[in-house]
């Protein structure tokens, strides 16, 4: 696109087609009626005030090396329209500047001849000698080589040299400039550039996400997370569609301390689809329970189990159990108790899927996971032994509740306890006909 351009620029200046252009031009603004409506700066310099100069053309020798040249190039033997070029040696200081830039942007579009290129162009606008509408070209395309070269320094310069000599603003070149700053660690300035950018894309019903999203890492790595927060609000309602910026949103409102946002946002974005990775589905069901609904958690974390986007192991099922359990769940948290016990052979699970068997009422299971809790060496054996005596007496297993019954009188901390339940045990067994 831009070699395109410059194609037209150097046919006009090599044969003159600029100056025999430039006259009626000129002619047609002369004759028109005084009191026509004022119109819309144009041309390469809108500056108040501003004077169109004599279009300056390229002198005769220089001007068949730069015939040659273009030939070659328009033939694509651009390394040969180079070596052309580089046997010139004008002696006008508007032909070197021309040479130059003509030099500067065929080298340019060679890979990894962005410094050379860059030196080139450098030369041609420091003498400030090309015509007008060369030299903001060319003020603007060293803007963008120095973002290609990581000279950002140089390209806030060069940028607001082009801004300063045309007078002119565009969207693209704050947004860059934005960058450029951003890359510097200039943090504080990137905000300004960026709402210039967007102002302008505004104004031409454009919508551009760089700019906010330049803002917003500027205000998250300066640590101004409120204002983090607003331009990611923006983002979510300019970009509804982008799921990655529901769930940044989310990030932010928990950075903050509004966990109620923080999860109707990341609730929106799953409903939406938006939500791919594990670490996502954990991050939502990590909120449920913080907002106090731990069933809504287990549940999410259960379906994406079942789906196989996260893991089967050990933690994960313990992780489910103890949401259910939070829920009052207790057949269910028993249930991926019995799971993670299974996928780790942890005594302390069976001890919790027994122990949650119980309260459910299904004494059967309970004395099953109690008991493999006792035979894989779990702590604390005797608080075991009394939850196993309740399931073997509410079961109707008397004499299996008084041998456990004894069993857990052997601790100091369960005596008392298991003293007042032995004569229970004992009259029920006795009412039912059973020795002991």
């Amino acid at each position: 696109m831009k070699l395109r351009t410059f194609k037209m620029s150097a046919v006009a200046l090599v044969l003159g087609v600029g100056a025999a252009i430039a006259a009626p031009m000129a002619a047609a603004q002369e004759s028109a009626p005084a009191a026509a409506a004022p119109k819309k700066p144009s041309g390469p310099v809108i500056c108040p005030g501003y004077v169109k100069g004599k279009t300056t053309l390229v002198g005769e020798r220089t001007g068949k090396k730069v015939q040659a040249a273009f030939e070659a190039y328009n033939e694509d033997r651009v390394q040969e329209a180079i070596d052309i070029l580089k046997e010139v040696d004008p002696s006008d200081d508007f032909d070197r500047a021309y040479v130059n830039r003509f030099l500067g942007n065929l080298i340019a579009s060679q890979e990894g001849k962005g410094m050379e290129a860059f030196g080139y162009l450098k030369s041609s606008v420091e003498p400030k000698v090309l015509n007008d509408l060369e030299h903001a070209g060319t003020l603007k395309l060293l803007g963008d080589l120095s973002m290609q070269e990581q000279k950002y320094s140089d390209a806030v310069s060069y940028y607001d040299q082009w801004m300063d000599f045309t007078c002119k603003e565009d969207a693209q070149v704050y947004t860059r400039k934005a960058q450029a700053l951003y890359e510097q660690k200039k943090f504080d300035q990137v905000a300004s550039a960026a709402d210039n950018a967007i102002r302008l894309n505004e104004e031409a019903d454009k919508l551009d996400k760089n700019p906010y999203l330049l803002k917003l890492s500027a205000f998250f790595e300066s640590k101004k997370y409120p204002e983090t927060v607003s331009v990611a609000e923006t983002l979510v309602n300019k970009f509804p569609d982008n799921g990655t910026y529901w769930i940044q949103l989310s990030s932010f409102y928990m950075m903050v301390e509004r966990f109620d946002k923080a999860v109707q946002t990341l609730d929106v974005a799953y409903t939406a689809g938006f939500l791919e990775k594990d670490s996502q589905i954990k991050q939502l069901a990590s909120l449920y329970s913080n907002a106090g609904n731990p069933h809504a958690a287990a549940s999410l974390l259960a379906k994406y189990v079942n789906s196989g986007l996260l893991k089967k192991d050990a933690e994960m099922f313990a992780n489910i159990a103890n949401s259910f359990h939070q829920a009052k769940d207790y057949k269910d948290a028993a249930s991926f108790y019995g799971k993670a016990a299974a996928a780790d052979s942890d005594p302390e699970y069976y001890r919790k899927q027994g122990t949650l068997l119980l309260v459910a009422e299904d004494y059967k299971g309970a004395i099953k996971a109690l008991t493999n809790a006792l035979e894989r060496g779990a702590e604390d054996p005797a608080k075991i032994h009394f939850s196993l005596m309740e399931a073997n007496f509410y079961s109707g297993n008397f004499k299996a509740a008084y041998e456990h019954n004894q069993k857990a009188k052997e601790d100091k901390s369960l005596r008392r306890n298991a003293l007042a339940w032995e004569p229970y045990i004992k009259d029920k067994a006795k009412n039912r006909g059973i020795k002991i």
